[in-house]
């Protein structure tokens, strides 16, 4: 049973306190479109103002590394630290995941240049509207045609059929998975084991051609952080890692290039006790009324049973308000949550829960039998927390 029954809970947070994601302005959404339209892709609009256009431009995306993880971790990480100022030419500020912040749903915006709303990716599991199941958007369990799923073209394809040499240097594993496909297709996909072969290989592709639209992706510093936690060993040993793979890319860089690393989310770790982890599994109170469990333990959606949805939102709303954002889907898409107003398509909408909960304390709501491995994870993500809503942007220029 949750640790405060509904009868004695006190007032739920309000919905405006949530920090909201700078939708086209800030977010990850906005980064490709603003670095294609700077090489004259037409149909973009360059919306994060203060970005000099390039010639080429490589990102580099590392998962899990956010922008509260990075700047308490400068001795880590001497040569990313020395991005947040402007000693090397470039810039660093943060940006924002987007809602949730899960790897799934940013890689999308990455690129798609489109919120979770529109592109339809809006969470780690939601629900299939055609066959009412929960579908792992990250792993595309159970499977499902990928283009219906997310009908739109990559700011890859659009750079490629522009004339723009569009490329993708990653691990073998993805090239041909669902995700990339919808998330990041287009121009060629190099698969390369190692961190150092990448970023090899994305600095020969940057110089391959005049106009260059360069991707690359670490994936080891999220597993760590998940695993061990982000104050461990492990995860710092990791980070150390990783800001030697960015100071060997950025040393390669050819003429009139511009380096942009980023991450799809940050992380906070989560106490094993049970104030700091409700179980849905053992908690009759939330388990009421609700037909699937969605989403994951900082950002959840709920599916009501037909007609119950009120009185779930009722109940959530009570027993966890105090502690996470509770909203129905029509007060989440009306906030913002999923994208700015009107751009939640009618296909992505049954996708999002009844009920939709975003953690707002140190907090997670488990599911010990359904979800076993994600219940004992050590690091999580998915809220607006700062933690694990701002990503860096860090710059480097030839």
């Amino acid at each position: 049973m949750s640790q405060l029954s509904a009868w004695d809970h006190p007032e739920p947070l309000a919905l405006d306190t949530a920090p909201l994601p700078e939708y086209g302005s800030g977010s990850l959404a906005d980064l490709l479109p603003t670095l294609a339209a700077g090489m004259g892709v037409p149909g973009l609009t360059a919306t994060i103002g203060e970005l000099t256009p390039a010639d080429r431009v490589c990102v580099f995306l590392i998962d899990g590394l956010g922008w509260e993880q990075l700047k308490a971790h400068p001795d880590e990480a001497p040569f990313l630290t020395s991005l947040l100022g402007s000693s090397r030419g470039g810039t660093g500020r943060p940006l924002t995941a987007g809602y949730p912040a899960t790897t799934a749903t940013s890689l999308a915006s990455v690129g798609t240049g489109l919120p979770p709303g529109a592109h339809g990716l809006p969470g780690y599991t939601v629900r299939n509207p055609d066959t009412g199941a929960l579908m792992n958007q990250l792993r595309w369990q159970p499977y499902t045609e990928p283009r219906p799923w997310q009908p739109y073209p990559t700011v890859f394809q659009l750079a490629h059929q522009a004339g723009v040499h569009a490329a993708q240097v990653s691990s073998p594993a993805f090239e041909h998975t669902p995700l990339t496909k919808v998330a990041l297709s287009g121009g060629s996909f190099h698969g390369r084991l190692t961190g150092e072969e990448r970023m090899d290989l994305a600095a020969e592709q940057l110089a391959a051609a005049d106009r260059a639209l360069v991707y690359t992706y670490y994936a080891e510093l999220d597993g760590s952080g998940h695993r061990y936690g982000i104050a461990s060993d492990t995860w710092r040993g990791q980070l150390m890692y990783v800001d030697r793979l960015v100071q060997r890319l950025a040393e390669q860089l050819p003429p009139r290039s511009a380096l942009y690393v980023t991450a799809d989310h940050g992380m906070v770790d989560i106490p094993f006790d049970e104030r700091h982890r409700i179980d849905f599994d053992e908690d009759w109170e939330l388990r009421a009324g609700v037909a699937l469990l969605g989403g994951e333990g900082r950002a959840r959606h709920v599916y009501a049973v037909p007609g119950a949805e009120n009185d779930v939102l009722t109940v959530w709303r009570e027993v966890l308000g105090e502690q996470f954002w509770v909203a129905s889907r029509d007060e989440a898409i009306a906030a913002g949550w999923f994208g700015r107003p009107g751009e939640c398509d009618e296909r992505v909408y049954p996708r999002i829960g009844d009920v939709v909960a975003a953690a707002h304390d140190d907090v997670l709501i488990i599911a010990s039998e359904r979800e076993p491995k994600e219940s004992a994870l050590v690091g999580n993500h998915g809220s607006m927390t700062p933690a694990e809503q701002l990503v860096p942007l860090l710059e480097v220029r030839s």
